[in-house]
């Protein structure tokens, strides 16, 4: 590997007079030349790829190998995304494989061209790293025939609905004060606008069975989300003498960029998705092969805060549109605040109506893909006219009428019922087709022990039988609640 490159920290404008896209250098090799030929591969991948998590990640660690190796791990890496997900721009972060000096390289010259067609680099943002940042250049030698961001577009163009921007970054370095100050340029990026996009396969060259064992630490250690952890755990496993391993992460570095911004955000949940090997693969050699991941970085949203005149504008709105609906009439009623962001959140929402203290409907939505406002006076009004367990709300009632919403962070997978804090924690359990919620204040409502929980909501809501909950998936959620029910 070259050593000590280093280039002059020129702007494109400042060398040239037109725009040089980066034409792909792996097409042919590592995925199919032909746009018609890689979206069928691309299909075929995403047809078996893990199913995505409830909620979109923040950042995602995606292997680089032929297709016909990780092709279907990185499928399902990107498949966690929500594909109509709208990014101000997408971050790729590789390790150089060919070229070291003492920084990163972010390609500055123009956009990037797959046989899908092109994709655009925000070069601003190139620019502005460069000429911001001591340790951010363009160096040619770096790009030139760098497989690991490249194999990632194409994933990224037939999942992603809505056009995106790309920042293409080469690592070249493996100095951890470099490192560092890598990731505190790109620390102010690190949101739920952006999106993270890490390239690296695992071990390189054990036997089947050792590399299993070795990429499982790694992954546990990136789990941990702590950069010491992972550190520890790259050196455990390249100094356990497994024979004809060469490298435990063949793109630690950029793991470590990753991690050591993502750290100092307790907020952060990572999930390993899934895992395969080179060995695998239709005629794969378990004597050496390569390991790879698919693994997700989620930020955990905090309980929804609203101001009392936010609550009260949800509780006015969810009235008047159960009114609306049942009266055929228009009602006075408080305009949303459209600058408030609780009101324009989409975070999950259920809404419960009573009627003289008497629960008369509750439904509710995970997802949701429009303003909480707007989702509040739909939910309502299904509420109180289409929840088959009640008759539906009439219009001598609507004098009796209350509502409650509960306002709820995304969903989080749980190991244990042991994690289930009662009064805190709603459950969703899922089994099959077959699925059952109950909001936090039930338990409560009810005075039941947890394991009552978790039966109740397997045979009453799930249909699943009082123990279906020990053979099902758990998930927790969090809710801030609030309504005019006295």
């Amino acid at each position: 590997m070259p050593g000590n490159l280093f280039f002059k920290k020129d702007k494109p404008s400042d060398r040239f007079h037109k725009s040089l896209d980066r034409q792909p250098c792996v097409a042919g090799q590592f995925y199919p030349a032909s746009a018609k030929e890689l979206k069928a591969d691309l299909k075929s991948y995403f047809n078996v790829a893990a199913p995505p998590r409830v909620g979109s990640p923040i950042a995602i660690l995606a292997p680089h190998a032929g297709y016909i190796y990780s092709g279907a791990v990185a499928a399902s890496a990107f498949n966690q995304i929500d594909p109509h997900s709208e990014f101000d721009r997408i971050f790729l972060i590789g390790s150089s494989h060919r070229v070291s000096f003492d920084g990163a390289s972010v390609y500055n010259q123009g956009d990037y061209l797959t046989p899908l067609g092109k994709v655009e680099v925000d070069i601003d943002l190139a620019n502005k790293l460069i000429s911001e940042h001591e340790r951010f250049t363009y160096n040619p030698a770096a790009d030139l025939k760098e497989h690991s961001l490249e194999v990632q577009l194409p994933f990224l163009q037939y999942h992603l609905q809505k056009k995106f921007k790309i920042v293409p970054i080469i690592i070249s370095t493996q100095s951890l004060h470099v490192l560092e100050q890598i990731s505190s340029a790109l620390e102010p990026f690190f949101n739920p606008d952006n999106l993270f996009v890490i390239s690296s396969d695992f071990s390189h060259y054990p036997k089947y069975d050792d590399a299993k064992r070795a990429d499982q630490i790694i992954a546990e250690a990136i789990s941990t989300n702590s950069p010491k952890t992972f550190l520890s755990a790259i050196k455990k496993v390249e100094q356990s003498a497994i024979h004809g391993l060469a490298t435990a992460m063949c793109g630690w570095s950029s793991m470590l960029v990753l991690l050591n911004i993502s750290s100092k955000d307790k907020n952060i949940e990572i999930i390993p998705i899934e895992y395969k090997n080179s060995g695998d693969a239709l005629y794969g050699d378990k004597k050496g092969v390569v390991g790879y991941w698919a693994i997700a970085f989620y930020q955990k949203s905090k309980p929804a805060t609203f101001t009392e005149q936010e609550k009260e504008m949800l509780i006015s709105m969810a009235k008047n549109s159960i009114k609306e609906a049942i009266l055929g009439v228009a009602t006075e009623g408080t305009t949303p605040d459209f600058k408030s962001e609780a009101l324009n959140s989409q975070n999950g929402v259920f809404v419960s109506v009573y009627v003289n203290g008497q629960l008369r409907g509750c439904l509710g939505r995970f997802n949701n893909t429009e303003p909480l406002w707007q989702a509040v006076k739909q939910l309502a009004v299904s509420a109180a006219t289409e929840d088959s367990r009640f008759d539906e709300i009439t219009a001598e009632e609507l004098d009796l009428l209350s509502v409650e919403i509960s306002v709820l962070t995304p969903l989080q997978k749980i190991k244990s019922s042991k994690e289930i804090q009662l009064g805190k924690h709603g459950i969703f359990i899922k089994k099959g087709t077959n699925n059952g919620v109950f909001l936090p204040q039930v338990a409560d409502n009810y005075h039941w022990t947890v394991e009552e929980f978790l039966g109740h909501c397997a045979r009453d809501k799930a249909k699943i039988g009082w123990d279906g909950w020990r053979e099902a998936e758990i998930y927790i959620f969090e809710a801030t609640i609030f309504g005019d029910l006295s």
